[in-house]
């Protein structure tokens, strides 16, 4: 019987998020439940345990996306893994297409803002936002639009029958993509990375009842490196409703499963409120060619 994987992504089939799915649960099948919002996504996973689901948390390039850490923290939902996608923006159209036919691409505006300098040698062309990079080439294929070009992965050109007029338009080629997978509280997999000695990774979130006295942060990642932990990420988001009031979003790296443990009793009593958003292996990252 085969492994089957069902994998919520935003986007549609072709998109980032379907490949660094593939590529997190390489050896098993891969079903891809497509969503249009990340809204969407967390919500059919809270529904659905059978489904996990992969979501963009940031760029080396872009940064953050901090409506997703929100989503994360309210979900309820546990990351249970982390890959790295090396980023590759495709320019395509239909078949037999110059790029000198085309006056308008379509595509996501993230994927815009990282082909920014190719753009400004065609300044004849229209840059268009849409929702998703995949489902601009699905547009084009589907409505046959001849002057009208996509930025996506290649796989979105296979899939939907168009050609790759410029490949890997990216400015920066060291363009990665960072995902979490995410499912609910009740996966095995954990328990399994526990067991085998294999957690190395937390991403945690926590607020500061007195983020105004001095100090206060510094003395939360003070314990945290006297614990040994590495901070690889930390972000700071508002609370709504509550000026000048932030949550942070902390990213810990460790060697030492029991001092990790240790150093979250010891912050706790510093802290408002503090959530393990989940424990897990370091992730793979894709090659950079």
């Amino acid at each position: 019987m085969k492994d089957v994987k069902r994998v919520a992504i935003q986007g549609v089939a072709g998109a980032n998020h379907e490949i660094a799915a593939r590529e997190f649960f390489k050896g098993s099948e891969v079903e891809v439940v497509p969503c249009d919002t990340f809204e969407e996504l967390f919500d059919k996973v809270k529904e659905d345990r059978s489904l996990y689901g992969i979501v963009a948390i940031e760029n080396t390039i872009a940064g953050s996306l901090q409506g997703n850490y929100t989503l994360l923290k309210d979900s309820g939902l546990e990351v249970i893994g982390e890959y790295k996608l090396r980023i590759k923006h495709n320019l395509m159209a239909l078949p037999g297409v110059k790029i000198d036919e085309i006056t308008e691409v379509h595509t996501h505006p993230m994927a815009l803002l990282q082909c920014e300098q190719f753009f400004r040698g065609y300044p004849h062309i229209r840059l268009v936002e849409s929702v998703d990079t995949a489902l601009s080439a699905k547009e084009v294929a589907d409505k046959q639009l001849r002057n009208v070009a996509a930025v996506a992965p290649a796989i979105a050109a296979e899939l939907y029958g168009l050609e790759i007029i410029k490949p890997s338009i990216e400015t920066n080629k060291k363009n990665f993509t960072r995902f979490l997978v995410v499912s609910d509280r009740g996966r095995t997999e954990v328990d399994d990375l526990r067991a085998q000695n294999r957690i190395n990774r937390s991403s945690i979130v926590f607020s500061l009842p007195q983020a105004q006295e001095v100090g206060s942060l510094s003395k939360v990642l003070t314990i945290l490196a006297f614990y040994g932990l590495n901070l690889s990420k930390i972000q700071s988001n508002p609370v709504v409703g509550h000026e000048w009031e932030y949550v942070f979003y902390v990213d810990l790296s460790f060697s030492n499963y029991t001092r990790y443990i240790q150093a979250l009793d010891a912050v706790r009593p510093l802290c408002g409120k503090l959530i393990v958003l989940g424990e897990y292996e370091n992730g793979r990252q894709s090659d950079e060619d």
